[in-house]
């Protein structure tokens, strides 16, 4: 080769040289082979994903710092409410008002007097809606902005009186935890566990360039929506404004809202409405029930949600956030050899409707080994003892509460404890996507309270189903955590993947809405579902 220096004394044959160069040939391709090989391996050993075939007794694969491998790159996400909320109010919000939420001017958007405009602005905007749904339908398939898979939401401008103002209040009361409900609850905390309302929109008003998720885009044009996000704080203002104030505040919020013309287009079908604590909105949401509301269960007692308010067609149930702290891959490991109680339950065992299986279950397990049943207590010493107890045990007692869902079931998840689930009318969140029968176990409330029934249903129970189902619940942990930023695969990413899955027959409702005539029925709705009826033998 022309230019190439060979050194006297190499090992260059001048009888062969076809032989040689393929000797040469066929050695340099055998080292280019295995130096790929072993960097593969090494790199998809460092950084894949927990596997089923992953054993217990070496640490899971899980960044200790990230439950969300594919993000590690970026800097780590907040996932405490209080500190996430400390750093959006001092560098995205703007200051907080000294007057009080319910007083605060803001301006809206302005209906006019003239009967007709709101009906006509509503048909203008429709117009446009569909126009811009027509170009998506018969453009390029292969541009992003036409994917069946991206959710656009138009995020309203609501006056600060309804957001910011809110969340300075919590930011300046939270440590104000003499504040209770009159079941003894800290509201702080309450506030916290059910702060879906913030999660979600802190992302979608985040800017672009610190944003994960790819599957939702907010858009600034009301044409270019398919649904529309009310940012009002409800379970806030709910706990920490007087009762007159909070009605009055509701009431405004409600007018406000009712008379955007996008609502005005579809009636509300099309609007998401984050009502997570059954308390929130209570006075006045009968007047949005065609929204998608976001609720933590579906009870229809008449205690909570009137019936033919809420339906999981329509509605979506979102996680609470944890009140225990995470337990990453290497506590997972660590406690493992810890797990010495069978089963363990701690929280407030007097409770009303089907809460009250609670104290026909601490009879039935009374004065048995293996078995830890606790009265909750507040503060940073009942959270630890919480914590811990979960942390060492193999089950995690899961019974309704007032409603049907209780916070501890996502508090067992994160902390790696099996959920024994002991509520007869529970929905679950994100159950399109997820099979809980791989990380918990239902119990109905008649075998439950039987005494001995369910210690000897749990000791029955196969070491390697116990272990395939604390494999799952490591993988499945990081569905049930909100983050800042929101990440793939977190409860805000499949929030918008349950709610993509919805829309077809969002838009089917709106348009049905919109051309049936007098007369015929307003909704094509099935109603046999029962309410919090968990029954007590």
């Amino acid at each position: 080769m022309a230019g190439k220096h060979f050194p006297t004394g190499g090992l260059r044959s001048t009888s062969f040289p076809f032989s040689s160069s393929l000797a040469v040939t066929s050695l340099s391709l055998l080292a280019l082979f295995l130096t790929f090989f072993f960097f593969f391996h090494n790199n998809s050993s460092s950084s894949r994903c927990l596997l089923i075939s992953d054993p217990l007794d070496s640490p899971l694969h899980l960044s200790k710092r990230n439950p969300n491998p594919s993000s590690d790159a970026g800097p780590p996400p907040e996932y405490s409410f209080v500190a996430s909320l400390e750093k959006f109010l001092t560098t995205r919000a703007p200051p907080f008002s000294s007057s009080s939420p319910a007083d605060a001017a803001g301006s809206q958007s302005v209906v006019p007097d003239d009967a007709d405009a709101p009906t006509a602005a509503a048909k203008a905007l429709d117009d446009s809606m569909w126009k811009e749904e027509t170009e998506r339908l018969y453009g390029d398939p292969l541009d992003p902005w036409s994917a069946p898979s991206v959710v656009r939401v138009y995020v309203y401008d609501m006056p600060s009186k309804f957001t910011y103002d809110l969340l300075w209040l919590f930011r300046n009361t939270y440590k104000e935890t003499v504040n209770l409900t009159s079941n003894g609850s800290p509201v702080h905390r309450l506030i916290e566990q059910h702060s879906i309302d913030y999660w979600l929109w802190a992302d979608l008003i985040a800017p672009e360039s610190e944003r994960i998720l790819k599957n939702v885009i907010r858009v600034h044009r009301q044409e270019e929506a398919e649904l529309f996000y009310i940012p009002f704080f409800t379970t806030i203002s709910y706990f920490l404004l007087e009762k007159q104030q909070c009605k009055a505040l509701y009431r405004e919020a409600l007018k406000w809202v009712t008379d955007q013309v996008a609502w005005k287009r579809s009636g509300g079908r099309d609007h998401i409405l984050p009502v997570h604590h059954p308390w929130s909105f209570k006075s006045v949401r009968r007047f949005m029930k065609n929204a998608i509301w976001l609720l933590p269960d579906m009870d229809s007692t008449g205690n909570w949600y009137k019936p033919g308010q809420v339906w999981l067609e329509k509605d979506l149930i979102l996680p609470y956030v944890p009140n225990v702290d995470f337990c990453n891959s290497q506590c997972l490991h660590d406690a493992q050899s810890e797990r010495k109680t069978l089963i363990f339950f701690r929280g407030r065992l007097k409770r009303n409707a089907g809460g009250k299986i609670r104290s026909k279950l601490v009879e039935a397990l009374h004065n048995t080994e293996g078995v830890v049943v606790e009265e909750g207590s507040t503060g940073e010493s009942g959270k630890a003892a919480a914590q811990n107890g979960m942390r060492r045990s193999l089950f995690c007692l899961s019974p309704a509460g007032d409603t049907p869902s209780s916070a501890r079931l996502f508090d067992a998840i994160v902390s790696g404890c099996i959920p024994v689930i002991v509520s007869d009318e529970l929905e679950l969140p994100f159950e399109g996507i997820l099979d809980y029968r791989k990380i918990a176990l239902f119990v109905s409330s008649k075998d439950a309270v039987q005494h001995g029934w369910l210690i000897k249903f749990l000791k029955n129970i196969d070491s390697r189903q116990i272990k395939e189902m604390q494999i799952n619940i490591a993988k499945y942990s990081r569905h049930f955590l909100y983050s800042s930023p929101a990440q793939p695969l977190g409860a805000e990413d499949m929030t918008w993947r349950m709610i993509a899955g919805k829309l077809v027959n969002i838009k089917l409702q709106t348009r049905r809405s919109q051309r049936t005539v007098e007369g015929s029925r307003n909704l094509c709705t099935c109603e046999c579902r029962p309410g919090n009826i968990t029954r007590v033998f």
